[in-house]
């Protein structure tokens, strides 16, 4: 039986080093060396695959580089320690739903997300600091970024303290590019195949995170740079201009992929003629072609005559207008052939007329179902603005909560435009604010029937001299009444309305950290090897993070004797966490596992996880491993 400990890669987040280092191996074996330190990419190697005869370029490359960009690459990729800390008090519908809150450091939440939820999220929106000088924007920790977390938030005694990103500072951009890269590269690992993330920013940033972007996703996924109208009136006090815009950046994934098209709002009365046969509505279109590349030089083929019923010849001469001394040769859109078809088909008609006498028409049939692609500017007659934003909040929460608040509908669009209502897709946010975005989800499934499911990510910011305590405090509050309020206002949508909140905090596994002055009392703390402070569930949820499982994935519990059992995941992951398996216990408590592992029958291995100081010896835990092995359940862990 295998003892799990800190250093394990499965008491770690994804080790994404060693990720991309397999699929270098997969693709190019010759690639990958062993160095020193393991594995390692034998760049000269690398430059040849690639066809790069240059060396002394290869640092000259078009990009954006600063201070601590390495090391925030280097960010990305080290592993997460920490772990997630169930809070059922604080969640609403815990046991049903499948929408998540967690509150702590997003960086951090995002690694430890990732064995979880890679290539899962369908669509990310987040609302990062602008970098005005007034955002905070905090320093991450390379060596132990959970102690800086805990240190910055107050919840453990430290030198550090929030801050804002002063200009005053000397590295102004560089702060907050290297905030913002490891979190973008995070993110884009989180993205299925067919996501897309959206980022609101303002001029100050926003070129900056445009290079990021296109360096992290590739400037061929680049979609738009949409304009938000987010101010209804100008600035008065404004020294230059009133700014009166935003910018919402969105890239997708890959490029296979397209975002979803909008309703196209026809105008009805236009379509003021009546099929009599299908009696739909339509209107006409002359078969004239019109605008761009429309004249007989342009397209001659199309300079040709269609017979009338009269059986006379009408050309494509273009209209007469006032001034014109002779008829302009034009084109027909369709072929001959086409024509014809069509007019069979009752798809075009023949209307003569005093001035011009016979002319073919196209009949433009009503479609109630028409799409068109979204534009790139949005006002805030369409999406409303940070007044409206603010009041919204205000009216569930009081006045003067949270300043810069986005609107519902414009994040309901956003929605809209990347995710659809026949699937559970996840939408993500994690620099969530007040909450929005999960509000916005809410919303958008009571009106379209949709069953989307949100993770949001909130760092819990101290607020002074303020009716709540942090920022995430804001967060759940408004989550908690919003989702009375959609049910108020729609009584029969049964939609997921609930969230599950979990708190980052540092692992429930104990580090080797020996006191020199008592070596002892070090060695006699270390035989418990999960920390005395910790629950059943806190220890059942990481090991639902370090193996993979989805944070809402059903569990069960049964009790063999005295010795509670929990089923995950339908049995892919089975835990008895009692705190003593006497010689006695095994044989019946191996077999009641075994029996309930039979009638779960999960698709895949299960993975079955003890607490290691509970076996009386290791005999007792060498036969509780070999007679589960026995029937089937051989991957064996302890903790």
């Amino acid at each position: 039986m295998k003892r799990l400990t800190r250093d394990d890669p499965e008491s770690r987040s994804l080790d994404l080093v060693a990720e991309n280092i397999a699929r270098l191996k997969t693709l190019f074996p010759e690639l990958v060396t062993e160095g020193p330190n393991g594995a390692a990419v034998n760049v000269d190697v690398l430059k040849a695959l690639v066809g790069d005869k240059s060396v002394t370029d290869a640092d000259e490359k078009y990009g954006l580089n600063w201070h601590g960009k390495r090391r925030a690459r280097q960010l990305a990729l080290t592993p997460s320690s920490g772990t997630l800390r169930p809070c059922p008090e604080e969640s609403v519908d815990w046991d049903t739903t499948q929408n998540l809150l967690i509150e702590g450091d997003n960086l951090e939440v995002l690694k430890l997300l990732q064995k979880s939820y890679a290539g899962k999220v369908k669509l990310i929106y987040i609302d990062p600091p602008y970098n005005t000088g007034k955002d905070f924007v905090y320093p991450d920790d390379f060596r132990d970024n959970i102690k800086n977390y805990l240190e910055l938030t107050g919840q453990v005694e430290g030198g550090r303290k929030l801050s804002s990103n002063s200009e005053a500072s000397g590295r102004f951009h560089t702060a907050w590019l290297n905030m913002m890269y490891p979190r973008i590269r995070l993110a884009h690992n989180l993205l299925r195949r067919d996501g897309f993330i959206f980022v609101s920013i303002d001029d100050g940033e926003f070129q900056n995170l445009l290079y990021i972007m296109n360096e992290v996703f590739g400037e061929e996924n680049f979609l738009a740079s949409i304009v938000w109208n987010r101010s209804y009136s100008p600035q008065m006090d404004a020294d230059d201009f009133s700014k009166s815009h935003d910018y919402i950046i969105v890239y997708r994934k890959l490029s296979d992929f397209h975002i979803n098209p909008e309703p196209f709002e026809q105008n009805t009365g236009q379509f003021a003629y009546v099929d009599s046969e299908t009696g739909k509505p339509y209107r006409r279109r002359s078969v004239r072609k019109e605008g761009s590349n429309s004249l007989r030089t342009d397209a001659p083929s199309g300079w040709f005559a269609l017979i009338a019923p009269d059986g006379s010849e009408v050309w494509p001469y273009k209209p007469l207008r006032k001034g014109d001394t002779k008829r302009i040769e034009g084109v027909w859109r369709w072929s001959k052939a086409t024509f014809e078809e069509r007019l069979a088909n009752r798809e075009a008609e023949w209307i003569e007329t005093e001035m011009d006498g016979w002319q073919p028409y196209a009949k433009q049939l009503l479609n109630e179902t028409a799409t068109k692609p979204p534009v790139t500017v949005w006002s805030y007659e369409e999406v409303g603005h940070t007044h409206s934003a603010a009041e919204e909040v205000a009216t569930l929460l009081g006045p003067r909560i949270f300043d810069t608040p986005k609107p519902t509908s414009l994040l309901q669009k956003l929605i809209r435009l990347g995710t659809s209502e026949k699937d559970t897709h996840i939408v993500m946010d994690f620099f969530a604010g007040s909450g929005t975005t999960g509000h916005a989800v809410m919303l958008q499934n009571a009106i379209d029937g949709g069953d989307r499911r949100y993770i949001q990510i909130q760092l819990p910011e101290p607020l002074d001299h303020h009716s709540y305590n942090t920022i995430s405090e804001i967060t759940k509050e408004r989550l908690r009444r919003a989702a009375k309020k959609i049910k108020d206002e729609n009584p029969m949508f049964a939609g997921d309305l609930g969230f599950r909140v979990f708190k980052l905090d540092s692992s429930n596994i104990q580090a080797w950290e020996p006191d020199r002055d008592n070596l002892e009392g070090s060695l006699q703390m270390s035989i418990e090897h999960l920390k005395a402070d910790r629950t059943e569930a806190d220890i059942l949820y990481e090991l639902l993070l370090k193996l993979g499982l989805d944070l809402c994935v059903p569990i069960e519990t049964k009790t063999f004797g005295d010795k509670v059992v929990h089923s995950i995941g339908g049995g892919v992951l089975m835990a008895c966490l009692t705190e003593t398996i006497s010689g006695r216990d095994v044989e019946p408590l191996a077999m009641a596992i075994v029996a309930w592992h039979n009638v779960l029958a999960p698709a895949g291995d299960t993975t079955c996880v003890f607490r290691d100081s509970a076996f009386a010896d290791d005999v007792v835990k060498t036969n509780m491993a070999m007679i589960l092995e026995q029937h089937g359940i051989a991957n064996v862990r302890s903790l």
